[in-house]
């Protein structure tokens, strides 16, 4: 059980952001599987100055001089051990003394970690014009999400269709919630900015309002044990709640003992069954040091060395690497979150370019790269890596790689030439002047687990 104090600590903490309707109802009984769990994780071991390197690259560009920020739960990464690089404007635990890299990325796939993503930028859009206005800057279907769920989304360019970030967006009772990249944030304002202010000179009878939310918490709660634990620091009411809530589903729930509010989204950049926390400020360290102090031998903090090798297992995108603003969806292979609705009506950002990518190429469409996953012989094959034919001819390049620490295998993504990117085309890939087979595979490159509700069957 958590002690007194940090109970006490959470009791006066208010949330003004989120409201008590948002709860659905229909409590279905939670079924997830279980695993073997190995043992204990082997003790820390040093981060090789390769791999530092390796992670630090992944940081955005910082202005000269400039001071990194610092999430609200900067102090206690300090007290559990963290080292700190720079990452996305903020200084971000990338590991902790307690596991190593390979250890952290071990304990989420087989118990739980626990990920401070407050780096991350939270939004509100909300208004009458709400809904239009994401849905003419992204390419998915709003109009028919329902309340309480989320969707992955890119925002768009104008003319090009090109990615100009990931988000994930969630509809809420009277708002939409969004989630943007903490590297994008200055470019992402502008972007807002701009289209905002050209969509209300053109709906001037619409409104929208856009509120940051800055210094709200976000953490995520990443494993195969993250929905037990999870259920042991809310109040009655909302485990009910809990096991109901589906991957893509999000619900506010209170934290036990207190009138915290909270908004748990099911989602997750790991593979694994998982939440996304987002917590107010007052409250951000009370409630995770009340998650970890109710699960001492089951939860460790993660830092960004497991979530990277983590979310390439998952074949997710990292912006900045996977995606740019040259890339469109139909390119990095996210054609599936065009919602059916915008492929007939358009009405979108970009929408000439990527509809037009998605015909047949016998009706002037498809694109010239897509994006892949490969299986690479010998070394790893990392970003910036040329993937080349037998004749030696260039065909692709790689755009995130790493060892995989649960296949045993050097796992990379990138782009290849349209046509070579089925499953099980035979490649090369130039490691360090060094030519090393690979083959095109299917992503994820570990399958996913993600709680999901199972489709009904129709009775004949």
């Amino acid at each position: 059980m958590a002690s007194k104090r940090v109970v006490a600590e959470l009791r006066p903490a208010a949330n003004a952001f989120w409201t008590r309707a948002l709860r659905p109802g229909n409590a279905q009984r939670l079924q997830y599987t279980t695993r073997t769990i190995a043992g204990q994780a082997a003790g820390p071991r040093k981060l090789e100055t390769r791999q530092l390197l390796q992670l630090v690259r992944y940081a955005s560009s910082e202005a000269a001089g400039e001071k990194p920020a610092r999430t609200g739960l900067y102090e206690l990464h300090s007290k559990y051990g963290a080292k700190f690089v720079p990452f996305g404007g903020y200084e971000m635990p990338v590991q902790y003394s307690d596991l190593s890299i390979i250890d952290s990325h071990n304990w989420t796939r087989e118990k739980a970690s626990l990920f401070d993503v407050g780096h991350m930028v939270q939004h509100h859009f909300s208004g009458s014009g709400a809904e239009a206005f994401l849905e003419s800057i992204t390419p998915s279907s709003l109009s028919t999400l329902p309340v309480n769920h989320s969707t992955l989304s890119v925002l768009l360019h104008p003319e090009t269709g090109g990615i100009v970030d990931d988000t994930v967006i969630a509809r809420l009772p009277d708002r939409f919630y969004v989630v943007t990249n903490a590297g994008c944030r200055e470019k992402d304002k502008t972007y807002l900015s701009e289209q905002l202010e050209s969509w209300k000179k053109q709906h001037p009878d619409q409104t929208v309002e856009w509120n940051v939310l800055d210094g709200q918490g976000l953490v995520a709660l990443q494993g195969p044990l993250a929905a037990d634990i999870l259920s042991r620091v809310l109040a009655d009411e909302s485990t009910v709640t809990l096991k109901s809530l589906y991957f893509g589903q999000c619900t506010p729930a209170t934290i036990k003992g207190t009138h915290v509010e909270v908004l748990v989204s099911r989602a997750g950049y790991t593979g694994e069954d998982g939440f996304e926390i987002s917590i107010p400020s007052s409250a951000t360290e009370a409630v995770t040091q009340f998650l970890l102090d109710n699960a001492k031998d089951e939860l460790r903090f993660a830092g960004l060395g497991a979530r990277d090798t983590l979310r390439l297992e998952a074949g997710m995108c990292l912006y900045g690497h996977d995606l740019d603003d040259t890339t469109t969806p139909v390119e990095a292979a996210l054609s599936w979150i065009i919602g059916k609705d915008r492929r007939a009506k358009g009405g979108f950002h970009g929408d000439s370019v990527i509809l037009q990518q998605l015909k047949k190429k016998s009706e002037g469409g498809g694109v010239s790269r897509r994006r892949i996953g490969l299986i690479v012989e010998g070394s790893p094959a990392r970003e910036g890596a040329e993937i080349v034919s037998e004749s030696g001819e260039k065909i692709g390049n790689i755009t995130s790689g790493c060892p995989s620490p649960t296949l045993k295998k050097n796992i990379s993504m990138g782009y290849i030439k349209d046509g070579l990117h089925k499953a099980g085309t035979e490649v090369q890939v130039v490691v360090r002047g060094k030519k090393r087979k690979a083959v095109v595979t299917k992503m994820p490159f570990v399958p996913s687990r993600y709680f999901k509700q199972q489709p009904t069957t129709a009775k004949a």
